[in-house]
């Protein structure tokens, strides 16, 4: 029998296996001051159909949305589950570098 594991489940896995397979710690996140985890995990989090739309109509202006040399946006179309995981573990990631910056856990 097949069990669904729950998103923040899948999102929680996502950033283990960030730190332990990538090596992003907290130093190299809190290198990212400029928003970069929140906007790759926007990005991720859009529909690819989206995504090739807003570079369609957006890159030629100047405007970047994928925040890194392109070698480091790995998407996994046709699978949105997997996406998804990967853009809630970057926005946690996000999450946790403002809280350390702020120095609070709210």
């Amino acid at each position: 029998m097949k069990t669904n594991k729950s998103g923040c489940y899948l999102i929680a896995q996502e950033r283990n296996r960030q730190e332990a397979e990538e090596g992003w710690s907290p130093a190299h996140d809190d290198a990212h001051d400029s928003s970069e985890l929140a906007k790759a995990g926007a990005y991720y989090a859009l529909p690819s159909n989206w995504r090739d739309a807003l570079k369609k109509y957006l890159e030629p202006h100047g405007y970047e949305l994928w925040p890194w040399d392109a070698e480091w946006f790995k998407p996994t179309y046709p699978n949105r589950i997997r996406e998804l995981a990967k853009a809630g573990a970057l926005i946690a990631a996000e999450i946790d570098r403002l809280q350390r910056l702020n120095g609070n856990d709210t």
